[in-house]
C-alpha cells in the first residue's frame, strides 16, 4: 500500500519542489509536507499531507538508508497509521551489538547474524523497528542523505536554508 501509494504521488508531481522539513543528523531526514512547497522561512511544517492516511504495514528494520513512513504518536493514533505523504530516509549511525541486544528484548525481535553485520557496520535507528512502515530503501546515493543531514538546522529541526527535493522513480 505504501509503496503503490508513494509511485502515485510521483506520478502526479506531488513531491516536486517540495522540502526536506525536518533533519536530525545522526537520526533521519524527513519531507513530504504539500505545506512545505513555498513556505515562509520560519513556517512551522509537518502537518500536512494529501488528506488520506494509509493503514500500517509495520515489520520491517531500519538499517541506514531505509525509506519509512512518517506518523503521528501512538497516543493520538493506536493504529499506527502513516501519512499519506510524509516520508522520511534513515540516516542513522552504527550501534553496538550490546545496543541492539538491548532493542531485540524490549521489542521482541530477533535479529539474524546478518541484521546484527548491518546494524554495527553501517547504521541505522534500530529503536524504531516494529513502530513504523518500511517500504523501501536507498540503494545509490546515500552520500547525498548525508550530506543533507550536515545543513544547518534551526527551530523545529528545520533547514535554516531550504533543500527541495526531486522525487523520481527509476526503474
Amino acid at each position: 500500500l505504501h509503496r503503490d501509494n508513494m509511485l502515485k504521488l510521483i506520478g502526479e508531481g506531488f513531491y516536486d519542489d517540495l522540502l526536506f522539513h525536518r533533519i536530525i543528523k545522526g537520526f533521519m531526514v524527513q519531507g513530504g509536507d504539500p505545506q512545505s512547497r513555498d513556505a515562509a522561512p520560519q513556517k512551522q511544517l509537518g502537518g500536512g499531507g494529501p488528506g488520506y492516511q494509509i493503514d500500517a504495514e509495520i515489520g520491517a528494520l531500519h538499517f541506514k538508508g531505509t525509506l519509512a513512513a512518517a506518523r503521528t504518536g501512538d497516543q493520538v493514533n493506536p493504529e499506527r497509521r502513516s501519512s499519506g505523504s510524509q516520508f522520511y530516509i534513515v540516516q542513522g549511525k552504527p550501534v553496538t551489538e550490546q545496543q541492539l541486544l538491548s532493542f531485540a528484548s524490549q521489542k521482541g525481535i530477533t535479529y539474524s547474524a546478518e541484521d546484527v553485520e548491518r546494524y554495527t557496520k553501517m547504521g541505522g535507528t534500530p529503536f524504531l523497528d516494529n513502530e513504523y512502515t518500511v517500504f523501501g530503501e536507498v540503494v545509490e546515493g546515500m552520500d547525498v542523505i548525508d550530506k543533507i543531514a550536515k545543513v544547518k538546522i534551526g527551530n523545529s529541526d528545520r533547514p535554516m536554508d531550504d533543500v527541495k527535493m526531486t522525487v523520481k522513480v527509476v526503474k
